[in-house]
């Protein structure tokens, strides 16, 4: 194995193709603009130990708020999150910086906004971002439930005393949805938009981001690292972007846009990567020699059977499973687009927005749907087809959850 292996370096010249981050240029232009927005700012950071959110705020301390509060249910994360701040050169800590394991769903959340409020910025991360996380009824359910409901219970808390900016980050896979996950976070957008007319409010649309925590990529480190066969779907093509430009396009998104837009990374289908390409170049960057394999159990077979030749085996086989779109867009045909604001930055604008009514007749049909005692994935997703515009869910009665 390639004892000198740089993920960052890796990620550069196999995954985005770029020396420089793909916003460096819109960064420099606001730089003036974003420092007037932040310094001397309160922040709120919730989901803010995940990889986004985490590269969030490492954007954001590179400039001066006055006090950070970061929240998020993965306590370990939040250890890790302030360790690496603090023994990095890089950030400008705030002297009020306090990181909490707590669900923002939760009682104790609402008197932390009360108690420590209000908050100039906030931005939330936490969601159920995987394809994956669909499953069951029950999973489905869990997935709508924090993806939209606690995001509105979230907006009625903050009108209490609007923030100057609220962020919410959504996903590419909310234009034209085909999984339960877009379709949560198509939902979630129809939501804050409607909200957006109350308060300050923007949203990001993503790509992948590369070697995000639970991300495939970042299941191959795993894997090696434990000495077990790699598996990816060969047919499934991603836009990918790094870590670190994931937090930036956050950062241009929540203190740039106007109320209600949505933003998306100008990346070309010349962009997209296979998670079998990046499967194999990360196995030969490690110095190992990929061995193709047609089954589970051959995979198995060979890496058990290892002896001191570097061959690693990998199954790389179509796509079967629910959900699961064979390429991604960031926007759809029927939305208006603006590609002259920012030089790597679309926006979509204009979006037609449901009243406060519209809405709480969706949450109405939501709650009585969950409050059943029993309610099948099938009944959920006809619900939320007859809410979401394009949702056009792929069934194939196979999930994530039965394979490696």
């Amino acid at each position: 194995m390639n004892k000198n292996f740089n993920l960052t370096n890796f990620i550069k010249e196999y995954i985005t193709e770029r020396k420089e981050s793909l916003l460096a240029k819109d960064l420099k232009s606001y730089h003036n603009e974003l420092a007037k927005r932040i310094n001397r700012k309160s922040v709120l950071v919730i989901g803010g130990a995940g990889t986004i959110g985490s590269s969030f705020i490492k954007a954001l301390l590179k400039f001066e708020p006055s006090k950070l509060y970061v929240v998020d249910i993965n306590e370990n994360g939040l250890a890790e999150l302030v360790r690496d701040l603090r023994s990095s050169g890089d950030y400008n800590i705030p002297m009020e910086l306090k990181l909490y394991p707590i669900n923002f769903s939760d009682k104790v959340f609402e008197k932390l906004i009360i108690g420590e409020g209000p908050f100039d910025i906030v931005a939330n991360f936490a969601a159920h971002k995987h394809v994956r996380s669909e499953k069951d009824q029950y999973s489905v359910e869990a997935m709508v439930e924090n993806n939209v409901l606690k995001t509105k219970k979230l907006l009625n808390q903050l009108l209490e005393n609007p923030p100057e900016r609220f962020f919410c980050v959504s996903t590419d896979k909310a234009a034209n949805p085909v999984n339960i996950m877009g379709a949560s976070k198509k939902l979630m957008e129809e939501v804050i938009m409607a909200y957006s007319k109350k308060m300050h409010i923007t949203t990001a649309r993503f790509a992948n981001v590369a070697f995000s925590n639970g991300s495939l990529p970042d299941a191959f480190l795993k894997r090696i690292e434990k000495r077990q066969p790699l598996s990816a779907p060969s047919d499934v093509i991603r836009y990918f972007v790094s870590p670190e430009e994931s937090g930036q396009i956050c950062l241009l998104a929540c203190l740039l846009g106007d109320s209600g837009n949505i933003f998306f990374p100008k990346l070309t289908k010349q962009d997209m990567k296979t998670f079998s390409y990046i499967g194999e170049k990360l196995l030969q960057e490690m110095g190992y020699k990929v061995a193709f394999a047609s089954s589970e159990n051959e995979a198995k077979r060979i890496i058990k059977n290892r002896s001191a030749n570097n061959d690693y085996p990998v199954l790389f086989s179509p796509s079967s499973t629910s959900g699961e779109k064979p390429f991604e867009e960031f926007y759809t045909e029927n939305e208006e687009i603006d590609l002259k604001t920012f030089s790597k930055l679309g926006i979509i604008k204009n979006k037609a927005q449901k009243s406060f009514s519209e809405i709480e007749k969706i949450f109405e049909k939501l709650y009585a749907l969950f409050d059943q005692q029993e309610v099948t994935k099938a009944e959920i997703v006809k619900v939320l087809s007859g809410m979401i515009t394009n949702f056009s869910h792929i069934e194939t009665g196979e999930n994530l959850d039965q394979k490696m």
